[in-house]
């Protein structure tokens, strides 16, 4: 039998039975992992209160030769972030981004930068550092460039021209081969999108800065709209499957 202990963030929970919790963790040493939690809901005292949706803890798990999840041993409470549940629009946004890091992530493999990325944006929404937007947007175009699936927003995707070359306001954007498309070979392009040279500017400045640096952006309305249709309409097609928490957040912004 293996012991486990390290920080984590609960991404998921799930009633197991009438007493058992089956909880999906994203961890900093060991990744994503998935657990069960015995008599959870029975137990006032081993885990009472504490195995909430986005807090942080330090937990131990031990996984052994049989067949099944690992098993949660213990669990202490780091972080909270109860002001997130409290307010249903920042856990709309909260469940999105977890909901992107559960189905880009395969169990087992540690992904420390994405780890601090999530922890930084929870961080943020707990104290309303700035707007559930503007860190949807910072944490949706840093979530990509860890994924390798970075929008290309420099030349053009297909004759190589520079952005500074693109003489419009407004460029197009091939969603399909997630770059920028100028005038000239933008002919027939179906998935076509369109960003002003003002936001092209901005997400290439957060993606670039150290992520505290990153985090004092300040968009103005227009660019928070133009911000979240473009990467809402981006990484769920690069990841291959549109989120449900997606959905929800959408008629919440309504």
């Amino acid at each position: 039998m293996s012991i486990t202990n390290t920080p984590a963030i609960l991404l998921r929970r799930i009633d197991f039975g009438d007493y058992d919790l089956v909880l999906t963790f994203f961890t900093l040493n060991t990744g994503k992992v998935s657990l069960i939690a015995k008599s959870a809901k029975k137990s006032a005292k081993r885990f009472a209160g504490i195995l909430e949706l986005f807090s942080v803890l330090d937990i131990v798990f031990s996984s052994g030769r049989r067949k099944g999840l690992p098993i949660l041993t213990e669990a202490t409470l780091k972080q909270p972030f109860s002001k997130i549940r409290s307010n249903i629009k920042k856990t709309a946004y909260a469940s999105y981004w977890a909901e992107l890091i559960n189905e880009w992530m395969e169990d087992s493999q540690k992904q420390t930068q994405l780890y601090r990325l999530f922890f930084h944006a929870l961080e943020g929404l707990d104290l309303d550092r700035i707007s559930e937007e503007s860190l949807s947007i910072l944490f949706q175009m840093r979530f990509m460039t860890i994924a390798g699936l970075r929008p290309n927003l420099k030349i053009c995707c297909i004759c190589q021209a520079e952005i500074n070359h693109m003489g419009r306001k407004k460029v197009g954007f091939d969603l399909e081969k997630g770059g920028l498309v100028c005038k000239t070979c933008a002919s027939g392009i179906q998935r076509e999108r369109y960003l002003s040279k003002g936001m092209i500017k901005q997400l290439q400045w957060i993606e670039s800065q150290d992520l505290n640096r990153a985090a004092r952006i300040r968009f103005n309305r227009q660019a928070i709209k133009e911000g979240l249709e473009f990467l809402e309409a981006f990484v769920p097609y690069h990841l291959g499957k549109e989120p449900r928490s997606l959905a929800f957040l959408r008629q919440l912004r309504e």
